[in-house]
């Protein structure tokens, strides 16, 4: 739906629940929504979106604080589903602006968020919790409940006020065969659906995949496979929380006689505290050090790295792009253990094509079930609905074709269409007595990181780069006599992002003479108007000869 025409929303009525999303509809990532009862609020996750190529220089995309920023002293918590950077990765920004905010998740959630704000010099308010749990929240009582995800610990929330029970699901699917034993909690979903679930708000990313997502147990006989055939060293790039994953490339390393190393910031980091907690088994003397890795035969050695996504600065993409000391040949043969996020296509094509030309073996999922997906497909979200049966529906947690596909499959079990409500960020719905219904807009926005600040990007600036990258920049100085009629100085021309910059010149400063002194010649005497036409003329010119269409900063000064 367009938020158009929605009018802010209006004072919430009593008894009512109110609940809004900050970031995390329409797209797969900065999930953030915040419940709003009784004049308190309670925020559910707090993630990033990471930059696509049309974002040039963007670090991190948050969720946008702004309709809360004045109420934070309302806030109760903020209660985490797992400790995917899709769901913390804002934390450190939030608590910058109040710092006293309790979090709650299981253990190894906290770990992962108590190491990234100890980053950032912030010390955490947190409570651990475990499936089964209930915590009262102010007027908010959550229920945590076990969901499998593609790391270990996530949860989902049953979150009950007088306005009703809403089941947010996380991020979960339903492999029956776990590696770590812990199935979804079905019994619980039943439970709470035979009691009454007024709001069910469910993972959309796999909505259009038909069918059940593979179990993760039907990677190990490809992995095995992989390992046997490698002739030398196998390097296998992975999500940095993905504990499943890592310990499925350690107990096939272990079988096969190799040893690991970890490489990466973040990789080390999430697997020492993995390993540290128990999550993550690596037999006494098969991990060593990156460099002690380097002294061992190719084919005893298991590089695990980050990169599986394209990230510039990953050690992958340093790989592929040899700027990294790790470098790789014929022998080599490299993982890439995760599925494509939207949007890092590209980023991906490209580190696989680097590694390519270098020569190496390249396995990922698009040859090879290397990885499965960690969100339930199409006939998963048909169980839980039937399981549920919830009376209102909204999906969450996808791109807006996968919120539709969700909602087509919540009408197709029995569920009322109007009772299925697609939103967007900032899409204001309140429940009353059981009914869910849209009720206003609260404006929310991109609020974009870089290396200068927060927030200070806009999408004008963000224009002005990809222009630059993409098509290039000229500027030009001229300095003319209006009494006169003619050019006084100039024209000083500077080109960027053209390669042959200095073949450039000449004919760029025969173009930019020709203007401004048949101009003159005409009688214009207005050095804006003369700035226009510098313009006009050179980025025609640009575009026939070249088929580019740059920037073009033309400053023309009366004498």
């Amino acid at each position: 739906m367009s938020h158009a025409n929605l009018p802010a929303p209006p004072p919430l009525a009593e008894g009512a629940l109110r609940i809004f999303a900050l970031g995390g509809l329409g797209e797969i990532g900065r999930n953030m929504t915040v419940f709003e009862f009784d004049g308190r609020l309670l925020i559910v996750d707090c993630g990033v979106l990471f930059p696509e190529e049309s974002q040039p220089g963007v670090d991190l995309i948050l969720p946008d604080f702004g309709p809360i920023i004045d109420r934070l002293d309302d806030v109760e918590a903020v209660v985490l589903t797992h400790g995917h950077e899709d769901h913390i990765g804002a934390l450190p920004y939030l608590l910058r602006q109040r710092k006293d905010i309790p979090i709650l998740g299981s253990r190894l959630t906290l770990a992962f968020v108590e190491a990234k704000l100890k980053e950032h010099r912030i010390p955490p308010v947190a409570l651990d919790v475990v499936d089964g749990q209930r915590e009262r929240l102010g007027p908010f009582e959550v229920e945590f409940i076990a969901v499998n995800h593609s790391i270990p610990d996530a949860m989902a929330l049953a979150i009950r006020t007088p306005a009703g029970v809403v089941l947010h699901t996380g991020d979960f699917k339903m492999d029956q065969l776990p590696l770590d034993g812990r199935i979804t909690d079905l019994n619980a979903f039943a439970r709470l659906g035979d009691a009454g679930v007024d709001l069910l708000m469910v993972d959309s990313t796999n909505a259009e995949v038909p069918g059940f997502v593979d179990s993760e147990r039907d990677i190990l006989p490809v992995l095995d496979a992989v390992f046997l055939r490698a002739e030398g060293r196998i390097i296998v790039a992975s999500f940095a929380s993905h504990v499943h994953r890592v310990q499925q490339i350690i107990d096939m390393a272990a079988l096969h006689d190799r040893k690991i190393a970890f490489v990466g910031r973040s990789m080390v980091r999430n697997m020492g505290i993995a390993r540290d907690l128990g999550y993550l088994k690596i037999p006494g003397s098969m991990m060593v050090s990156a460099d002690d890795l380097a002294d061992l035969p190719d084919d005893e050695t298991v590089l695990i790295c980050t990169g599986s996504q394209g990230e510039p600065m990953a050690v992958l993409s340093r790989i592929a792009n040899r700027d990294h000391p790790i470098s790789v040949g014929p022998s080599d043969t490299i993982v890439l253990a995760s599925s494509l996020i939207p949007g890092n296509e590209n980023s991906v094509f490209r580190v696989i094509n680097g590694l390519a030309k270098l020569g190496a073996h390249i396995v990922h999922k698009g040859n090879a079930l290397v990885h499965v997906s960690g969100h339930a497909a199409a006939g998963e979200l048909r169980y839980v609905y039937n399981i549920v049966k919830p009376r209102n529906v909204l999906p969450i947690h996808g791109e807006w074709r996968h919120l539709r596909a969700n909602a087509d499959i919540a009408t197709s079990t029995g569920v009322p269409v109007e009772r299925v409500l697609l939103a967007d960020d900032g899409v204001v719905i309140d429940m009353v007595d059981g009914v869910a219904s849209i009720t206003g807009y609260v404006p929310v926005g991109f609020v974009y990181v870089d290396g200068v600040g927060v927030g200070d990007v806009t999408e004008t600036s963000l224009k002005d780069r990809r222009v630059l990258g993409e098509e290039g920049f000229i500027s030009i100085f001229v300095v003319v006599d209006i009494v006169d009629a003619k050019i006084v100085a100039g024209p000083e021309i500077h080109v960027r992002g053209f390669g042959a910059e200095d073949e450039l010149m000449a004919p760029l400063r025969d173009q930019v003479t020709r203007t401004v002194e048949g101009a003159l010649a005409d009688g214009l005497d207005d050095t804006h108007e003369l700035q226009q036409r510098i313009r006009r003329a050179v980025g025609k010119w640009i575009n026939s000869t070249h088929r580019r269409r740059p920037m073009i900063i033309p400053v023309v000064v009366e004498a």
